[in-house]
């Protein structure tokens, strides 16, 4: 493993935010800093969505949109971008393309 890795956590960008049919959302994501996640972590992964007010929401990823292709790690790494669907109640109603995604800590 890279030491960078381990030292610089990932954070990606919201570049879209749109309103999934049934009720979730979907945020397209760009890496900021660090490497994507596997695929595989980000399925029911817990995220922290921080607003530029510094307002936190918790997400739990619920999934991948599938209007950009099949979600890949090869993707992932090549393109830097992520889509993903979150259920986070009202609050991720909230999250624009100012907003910034990172692991929850918990």
């Amino acid at each position: 493993m890279d030491p960078s890795e381990s030292v610089m956590p990932p954070v990606m960008k919201v570049i879209d935010a749109l309103d999934h049919p049934h009720g979730n959302r979907i945020l397209r994501t760009r890496m900021l800093q660090g490497n994507p996640p596997p695929v595989s972590e980000l399925r029911n992964a817990r995220l922290v969505a921080e607003g530029p007010d510094g307002a936190e929401v918790e997400l739990r990823v619920l999934g991948f949109p599938l209007f950009g292709g099949e979600p890949s790690d090869a993707r992932a790494r090549a393109t830097g971008r992520v889509d993903l669907v979150v259920e986070g109640g009202a609050a991720a109603q909230s999250i624009d393309n100012t907003w910034k995604i990172r692991p929850s800590r918990s």
